[in-house]
Parts: structure tokens; C-alpha cells; sequence
């Protein structure tokens, strides 16, 4: 036997810990014990079902009562992941029309959060995005992104903002051509509890529902995450 430390072999024991072994080394005075449990913990099978129920519509406590997994473990597989991950896939084309939109969801105690997002008139999936009040200088770094697209046309709904950044001539406002980033918007409530709102009675007001996110990060985690898997149909798995 040798020191797990200094690979010394002056070794004696030295008493019991938790029922097994304990030796301590002459050399460099480390203790260690020779026999050591195998690690505990889930198998990659087991997180990969856990987040795909996630990014399913899915929140935490529903996963812990569904997979037996507790809640705290799930929100900390998210956040490893979601801090890997980028804010979505890279731009396989570049966009000729852009559409711009505003998504209003909840963190906190009842805070209101915009989600901007920036799509291809004619392409699937969200390209940029930014956290943030419906003000021009949280609306200004998806805007850096966007502009250096260089699109012939922005289409957006008309929000006081835009003027500000987009040309007159290069600004098209119309609901009717904002299919494609309102269907993305609405695929980001379907698959991610915690964009879900329910409508109040008349006048019709939204109001959050029970997974309603804590956290700004948690959000942006659980954006990054559903952005991979909707492009890729994977869940990236990080020990």
C-alpha cells in the first residue's frame, strides 16, 4: 500500500472511519481510508429524462414527483448545463427579413420581465435574444447583434423602441407579418412552464402561475437549454 498524496509507503493504521480502515502516512501525515465507496449519484440516462421532461413542459416539482428525483438536483443539472451552453445555436443563415417581438413573462415576486427575440422571416428558430424592461437600453444589445445581419427589412409591432434603431425605410410595422417570431414566442410558453401564464378575467391581464421563475439566471438557463434541444433534439449532458 502506498499514500494516495505522496505515493510514500510508510504507512500504519490508524483507527476506524465510518466503519472502514483508516491509515495515516508517515511521510506527509495525510489520512485515508483504503477502500472507498463508489461514487454516488444518477446515471447520464436518468438526467438526460429529467431535463427532456424539462424542456417538455415540465416544472421542477412535477419532474421530482414524476422521476423521483428531488427538485434541487434537476435546477442544478440546468445550471450546469445552461452555463455551458450559448445563448442559442449558431446562425447557419444569414436572415434577409428580420422580425423582431417582446414576450412578457414574471421573476421574482411578481416582477415583469421582457424576453426579446429576433428570428428569420423565413427560417425556424430563435436567433438572438436579450433579458430585461421593454426599454430602449435593454432592446440595444440584441440590436448590436441583429444590425450586423444587415437584413433588407425588420419587422416588428410597432413598439416605440424600434424607430430609435431602425431605419424608416428599413421598417416594416405589421402584425400580420410577424408570424414567424409570435409562433416562436408561443412555442417558448408551450415547452417551458415557466413562461405559462394564465389569463385573468375582463379586462384580460396575465398573471403568473406557480413555475414562474425565481431567477433572472434560472430563465436564461432554461432558454439556452430549450433553444439547443429545439435545434438539435439532444440534451448535452455535463459531468
Amino acid at each position: 500500500m502506498h499514500c494516495s498524496y505522496c505515493k510514500s509507503t510508510e504507512i500504519k493504521k490508524n483507527g476506524k472511519r465510518r466503519g472502514k480502515q483508516n491509515h495515516i502516512c508517515v511521510s506527509c501525515g495525510r489520512q485515508f481510508i483504503d477502500v472507498y465507496s463508489p461514487p454516488k449519484g444518477y446515471s447520464d440516462e436518468i438526467k438526460i429524462e429529467c431535463l427532456k421532461a424539462y424542456v417538455n413542459g415540465e416544472g421542477f416539482r412535477a419532474i421530482e414527483r414524476s422521476k423521483g428525483v428531488h427538485h434541487t438536483t434537476v435546477i442544478y443539472w440546468l445550471k450546469q448545463i445552461g452555463e455551458k451552453l450559448p445563448d442559442a445555436p449558431p446562425i447557419e443563415e444569414i436572415p434577409e427579413v428580420g422580425e423582431l417581438d417582446e414576450l412578457e413573462t414574471f421573476v421574482g415576486s411578481k416582477k415583469t420581465i421582457w424576453l426579446w427575440t429576433a428570428v428569420n422571416h423565413f427560417r425556424p428558430g430563435i436567433l438572438a435574444w436579450v433579458l430585461g424592461d421593454h426599454s430602449a437600453e435593454t432592446f440595444k444589445p440584441l440590436w448590436e447583434i441583429v444590425c450586423c445581419w444587415q437584413c433588407y427589412f425588420y419587422v416588428t409591432d410597432g413598439w416605440k423602441v424600434y424607430p430609435s434603431f431602425i431605419e424608416p425605410g428599413d421598417h416594416i410595422v405589421s402584425k400580420t407579418y410577424m408570424t414567424r417570431v409570435e409562433g416562436e414566442n408561443t412555442r417558448l410558453r408551450h415547452y417551458l412552464a415557466r413562461l405559462q401564464t394564465l389569463l385573468t378575467s375582463l379586462p384580460l391581464r396575465y398573471r403568473k402561475t406557480l413555475c414562474y421563475s425565481k431567477s433572472v439566471d434560472m430563465l436564461k438557463y432554461s432558454i439556452r437549454l430549450l433553444l439547443h434541444y429545439l435545434k438539435y433534439r439532444e440534451i448535452l449532458v455535463i459531468n
